[in-house]
This record gives C-alpha cells, sequence and structure tokens, in this order.
C-alpha cells in the first residue's frame, strides 16, 4: 500500500498506542521476547527507530538515511550500515513486530517509509483472542546468541536464583524458583508484574502485587503442565497478569463507591 507523504501529525491515525508510555512497555516486551533475534548492530537500529517513532506513539516516517546520520551522531565511529538497517527491517517485519509502508511524493515518486509499530501479542488465556491477527511462529537464526554464550565460557550460561536483583520481593523468588532456577527468568517475570503494577498504581502495595504476581504465576504452570495451548509463557503469564490486575482495580473501586469515597 502506497500512501502521500507529508507530515507525521498526519498519520497519527495508525498509531495503536494511546500513549508513549504504553508504546514503551510493548516496546519492551517485544525486546524481552526477541532480543536474541537480531545482531548488536541491528539493535542499535531498531532502538533508534524506536526514539524517532516517540512524536506520535509507534508511528514513524523518517528516512533510512536520516536514522543512520542520528546513530553515527551519537556513536561516531561505531555506527551501523544501511544493510544491516535493512536486514533489521525485515526481521522485525517477519517477527510482527512493525509494519513498512511506502510513501510518495505529489509527483508519485517514491518518498520515506512510514513504520507502523505494533503491539506485542500478548496470550491471553485461551477464552479470548489474541490481539495480533498476523502472529505467526517464526523460527530465525540466533548465531548471535550462540557467538555471546561462546566469548567466556569459564562462566556459567545461567545464574540460579541467588543471583536475583534485589529489587525482586524474595516471596516471589522463592515461589518461582522451585519451576524455573533461574536469575535472568526470574527477573524478566517481575518486569511484567512490574509494568501492570505501574499501570494500575498499585506499585506502593508490594503485598497486594506479590499475591496477584504468584497466583498469575500458579495459574500459568498449571497451564503449562497439563495443555500445550501456551506457546510463549511470559506473553501468556502477561495476560493473565492484566486480568488479574484489572479484577483487583475494578474491585477496589466498587468497595470505594460503597463507602462514599468516590464521587459518582
Amino acid at each position: 500500500m502506497n500512501l502521500k507523504s507529508g507530515n507525521i501529525e498526519g498519520f497519527e491515525q495508525y498509531s495503536q498506542f494511546e500513549s508513549l508510555k504504553e508504546f514503551n512497555h510493548h516496546m519492551e516486551m517485544w525486546l524481552l521476547e526477541h532480543k536474541s533475534d537480531f545482531s548488536k548492530g541491528e539493535l542499535v537500529g531498531l532502538k533508534r527507530l524506536v526514539r524517532f517513532a516517540a512524536k506520535i506513539p509507534g508511528v514513524c516516517n523518517a528516512k533510512i538515511g536520516t536514522v543512520l546520520k542520528a546513530i553515527h551522531d551519537k556513536y561516531h565511529d561505531h555506527g551501523i550500515s544501511r544493510s544491516t538497517f535493512k536486514r533489521m527491517i525485515g526481521k522485525a517485519k517477519a517477527i510482527g513486530l512493525f509494519t513498512v509502508y511506502e510513501t510518495e511524493r505529489g509527483n508519485g515518486s517514491q518518498s520515506s517509509n512510514l513504520y507502523v509499530f505494533h503491539r506485542f501479542p500478548v496470550s491471553e488465556p485461551p477464552k479470548q483472542e489474541t490481539m495480533n491477527p498476523h502472529n505467526e511462529t517464526i523460527n530465525l537464526l540466533k548465531t548471535e546468541k550462540d557467538q555471546e554464550i561462546k566469548k567466556r565460557k569459564e562462566e556459567p550460561s545461567e545464574l540460579n536464583h541467588t543471583f536475583v536483583s534485589n529489587r525482586v520481593p524474595q516471596e516471589f523468588v522463592q515461589f518461582v524458583k522451585c519451576f524455573f532456577d533461574d536469575a535472568k527468568l526470574i527477573e524478566d517475570y517481575w518486569h511484567m508484574v512490574h509494568i501492570l503494577a505501574y499501570d494500575y498504581k498499585l506499585l506502593e502495595e508490594t503485598d497486594v502485587i506479590v499475591g496477584i504476581a504468584i497466583e498469575a504465576f500458579r495459574q500459568l504452570i498449571r497451564k503449562l503442565k497439563f495443555t500445550k495451548v501456551v506457546q510463549k509463557s511470559i506473553a501468556y503469564f502477561y495476560g493473565i497478569l492484566k486480568q488479574k490486575f484489572c479484577r483487583y482495580y475494578d474491585e477496589r473501586l466498587e468497595e470505594k463507591r460503597e463507602e462514599g469515597v468516590v464521587d459518582e
């Protein structure tokens, strides 16, 4: 599909996000799931493109040359090539991170591309449909990850729960490590909890969010053990969490209404 080029404000209707914060949260989840699919240079290009998509959350129409110049200005002699940037675009399109549309000038000649970033396809419990109709399982070469592991063989490939950051509540760590005794994985799961706790303004209620997180993780483990519906466990966990946080928020709001704290 070809679009007429113009100011970025003219493409606002293509945004799938209500705010920059929501866009950033979804990009964090994309990278959490697919970071290893990209080389170091490709990640530099992707992250810079994401920054160009901040004015209208999730929409960018910068030229490749403009993005590459911005990277070079920041990293000087450590910029990336046009071919690296194009490889990144191909991989990102393949996993469904964004769609690329060609834009054309009034005379019909091609102008810059329009990049429309997609929401992370959160796997909800089976009764709900995924948010992304183009969600497909794609196997990409992970040579970069293999090379990274080979760099320092003297270091353990995994760190157990004793290496988890002290920002993660110990009650959550002790529960999750019974199933996944991997510091990085435990922190990744807690990161999903932190995102939703922030959205629902519950960061100060540690006992509440830990309780919700453990119940959500228990439900995830049950699904993993007894069914084969879960393709991406961390995305499925996020979907369960979101339902539970939403239910708790609604219940608390109703209680305040009954107490006359909330104005109708």
